[in-house]
């Protein structure tokens, strides 16, 4: 929580609606990237991955990193 009394964390909404859009399954963009399923839980969780993760999905996309993932407030989660 900051000075404010916020809580922020991350939505990988746009991640989900990308691979949609792309018409690209979970399991199948998993396999592709290489990621652990742990690390594809936390992504459905919209819980916090290391950045070298996230690199690795621009990457894949050639994208921005706003492009997958976006700060929030947590009640709006």
């Amino acid at each position: 929580m900051n000075k404010r009394g916020i809580s922020m964390g991350i939505s990988y909404r746009k991640l989900w609606v990308l691979l949609a859009e792309k018409e690209i399954s979970k399991q199948e963009f998993r396999e592709q990237l290489g990621i652990a399923s742990g690390t594809m839980t936390k992504l459905n969780k919209g819980q916090e991955v290391a950045l070298s993760v996230l690199l690795r999905i621009c990457e894949y996309f050639h994208c921005d990193i706003g492009d997958i993932c976006e700060v929030v407030e947590k009640n709006k989660i």
